[in-house]
């Protein structure tokens, strides 16, 4: 007989962990106890050492479905006492400094389903049925070990049958902390108006409001969302005026995979996706006559749909004759609501009426967005159903210190290094707001305390205006604590090394980053970048032809600024005479081009910048996409793609110019000569938006293996947003593979800046190991 001691560390608190130690130890004969702790479940075992070897072999081949084991230690223990009875014991939790991570919330079990529409089940009906397979869990956690006492479900004392289900071994709700009945549970209610609409079922009355094309407020699990009937147009520009959301895409929730099918059209990966635990809103190819109202994603050529996730959705898409369109419940830009109060007062001018709960949400979490980028999954915005699980990085960053890194000011999100583990946080979006920088320092304080997170490096953006560097700085400044900065770029770089887990020391690669903007070595906006480096240093090999942005923000809100801007760097200040037959001189006409002129010459408030996402706005107002202002982020180069799309296969590229020196420049003229020709022509906005792409593609492709042959360098990254364009990334991806590199694009947290902190965690971390400096 021996004693073992056994730590496993991952995500394996809240996902009936210890119930199936248990009961692995019942059928091997093995005795002793299983616990939590802070740093996650230990399991201490007496018995034959072949029942151990079997046991051992079991538990990590059998693991529950939410379970992701990161590592498991063995060790004789000589010091365990003879247990005196049979039993494997399941003991309560030990408190200590935490470690380990906490499990996302994950969509509703199909056995949880079941008893939802089973009238004979106790809780048919019942909008908050979950067990240790799905349901709530970091959205109600207040802290760690994952106990009841230390989530929302505290004020909510469990009925006998209830308890007796928590209690027993072989339940699967057993320890299943927000465990409930409709006896003992959270409820639900409609109101309107501040008062409760008390006759008939909640949900079937919200149903009915959406029927007749009202705008429905639903609390959900990590927020409350904005509902309307997709198929109704009328409900649509309702909503999309009071949200003030003129034109960026709503997501859609469909009943299930058969609903979707009847507008989208997609494969087995996205079925996958879409049914995962996480449940992420999937970008689908929308068919040619979905029959939904135009106004969901106008200039699209895909919607974001998600499935229910929860019970209550499912209860309410089961009275629903079509998908509803299910958007953050906010104003535009701001945070969702989750609190009631704050929902009633927040949202009473956007909604007619709310469905609304009792279960607290402690955090905030908005719905995640994913698709099937080059024939796998890939996480867009990381929220809800993966946020905060940790990434395990390559084994050296186990010497690292303990870094937080604190992300950029758009689709904000911070990062926790320590222990060769990265805890990124959920999107919190753009940090300009106040409501969303609030957030941000409330969800930093969070994390903090539930990991017991003392940072002994902060990373930050170089950009001296991020609002996330500047509470990095002062942070920094306050405690002491050294402090990091990172190019934005290289952060890209970083983050896409470190996902793949490269290792340190063998990290050469050369990077393709296309973005909006970043601030650049020289002071000057970069973001159409070629880098060659690694953890610890990159060069620019690189880079578009810088072009003034005139009125700096403004270029970014109003395409023909960009479009003058690279009018006049390609031909100099005669380009008026390029314009004649294009319909450019007369859009132009109604601007005031002498001020522009003079601004670019000055470089009054018009900085340079290399950007890819100024160039996407410069084509698209070419072809009078968005011409005098696009509304959100990214509008001009997803409508660019749009109408790329059905004449790839029959076009060829722009040409671009590319100077012999070093660093390589990328420059426009001709690919402006050729364009402007077409115009003139009369050739359709569709075919120039694909020769358009193609000459980014040729270009790029040809210039970065050449690069990479020079420098003996076989890695080949992809990332910043515009990478989010699915015609760039699989067109380089495929040029770049049939050249023999290996090519990595990210896939578990985003291409844009959702990714930056993940990668100055890295940056700093390899920086701080260097030269023995821990």
């Amino acid at each position: 007989m021996a004693g073992t001691r056994v730590r496993i560390k991952g995500l394996v608190q809240g996902v009936g962990f210890r119930p199936f130690v248990w009961r692995l130890a019942l059928e091997e004969g093995v005795k002793g106890r299983v616990l939590n702790d802070a740093e996650g479940v230990l399991v201490l075992t007496w018995g034959r050492d072949e029942a151990i070897r079997r046991f051992l072999e079991r538990l990590e081949a059998e693991a529950p479905p939410l379970a992701r084991i990161d590592r498991v230690s063995i060790e004789p223990a000589t010091d365990l006492p003879e247990p005196h009875t049979d039993a494997f014991r399941i003991v309560e939790s030990a408190p200590g400094p935490a470690a380990t991570g906490i499990v996302p919330d994950a969509a509703t079990c199909p056995q949880c389903l079941k008893e939802v529409f089973d009238p004979a089940s106790r809780r048919y009906g019942y909008a908050f049925t979950n067990c240790t397979h799905c349901g709530p869990r970091f959205s109600i956690v207040r802290a760690i070990p994952y106990d009841r006492e230390n989530t929302a479900m505290a004020c909510f004392r469990m009925c006998e049958q209830c308890q007796a289900e928590y209690d027993a071994p072989e339940n699967r709700r057993f320890h299943a902390q927000p465990n409930a009945c409709p006896q003992c549970g959270p409820g639900v209610w409609y109101e309107e108006n501040g008062r409760a609409i008390g006759e008939g079922d909640p949900i079937e009355q919200a149903a009915l409001r959406l029927r007749q094309g009202e705008v429905v407020a639903v609390k959900g699990l990590g927020g409350f969302h904005l509902a309307a009937s997709a198929w109704l147009p009328e409900a649509v520009r309702r909503l999309r005026a009071r949200k003030r959301r003129p034109d960026k895409p709503l997501a859609l929730m469909a009943r299930d995979l058969e609903q979707a099918r009847t507008f989208c059209e997609f494969g087995a990966l996205e079925a996958s996706l879409l049914e995962s635990s996480a449940a992420p809103v999937v970008l689908l190819k929308q068919l040619a006559d979905p029959g939904l109202a135009g106004e969901i994603a106008p200039g699209q050529d895909r919607y974001g749909v998600m499935l229910p996730y929860t019970p209550l959705h499912h209860l309410l898409m089961a009275q629903l004759p079509g998908p509803i369109v299910l958007t953050s419940g906010n104003l535009s830009e701001e945070p969702q609501a989750i609190d009631n109060m704050d929902a009633r007062n927040r949202l009473g001018g956007i909604a007619d009426g709310f469905l609304m709960h009792d279960r607290a949400i402690v955090n905030r979490l908005d719905d995640s967005v994913a698709g099937i980028r080059i024939g796998k999954p890939a996480v867009f915005r990381r929220a809800r159903g993966y946020a905060p699980a940790p990434f395990r990085l390559h084994g050296a960053f186990t010497a690292a210190p303990r870094i937080l890194a604190m992300g950029g000011d758009l689709k904000a999100a911070f990062c926790l290094l320590r222990d060769g583990e990265a805890v990124m946080s959920q999107h919190m979006g753009d940090l300009e707001n106040r409501r969303a920088l609030r957030d941000f320092e409330d969800n930093l304080s969070l994390y903090r305390e539930i990991h017991d997170f003392e940072p002994e490096r902060i990373a930050v953006d170089c950009h001296p205006d991020y609002l996330s560097a500047r509470l990095g700085r002062n942070l920094a400044e306050e405690t002491g604590i050294g402090l990091v900065e990172v190019q934005h770029h290289h952060a890209h770089l970083g983050a896409c090394l470190a996902e793949a887990r490269v290792e340190p020391g063998a990290d050469e690669t050369l990077a393709i980053v296309l973005d909006g903007s970043g601030y650049g070595r020289d002071g000057t906006v970069w973001g159409g970048e070629l880098l060659t480096g690694g953890y610890r240093g990159f060069e620019r090999t690189g880079h578009f032809l810088p072009v003034a942005l005139p009125g700096g923000g403004a270029a970014v809100r109003e395409p023909w600024r960009n479009l003058t801007a690279h009018l006049i760097a390609a031909f100099g200040p005669g380009y008026r005479s390029k314009l004649a037959g294009t319909g450019l001189e007369e859009l132009l006409s109604e601007k005031n081009l002498p001020v522009m002129e003079r601004m670019i010459e000055k470089r009054l408030n018009s900085p340079l910048s290399s950007s890819a996402g100024r160039l996407f706005d410069a084509v698209a107002a070419a072809l009078g996409v968005c011409f005098d202002r696009q509304s959100y982020e990214g509008q001009t180069g997803a409508a660019l793609e749009a109408l790329a799309g059905p004449y790839l296969e029959r076009e060829s590229g722009y040409p671009v110019a590319v100077s012999s020196g070093r660093p390589v420049v990328l420059s426009w003229a001709p690919f402006w000569e050729a364009l402007l020709s077409d115009l003139k022509k009369g050739v359709c906005a569709g075919r120039i938006s694909a020769r358009a792409h193609l000459g980014l593609l040729d270009s790029l492709s040809s210039v970065s293996a050449q690069l990479a042959g020079e420098r003996e360098v076989n890695r080949i990254v992809l990332s910043g947003g515009a990478m989010q364009n699915r015609i760039l990334a699989e067109g380089l991806h495929r040029r770049l593979i049939a050249c023999g590199f290996s090519v990595l694009v990210p896939r578990e947290f985003p291409v844009n800046d959702g990714g930056l902190s993940l990668g100055q965690a890295a940056v700093a971390g390899m920086l701080s190991c260097q030269d023995g400096d821990p």
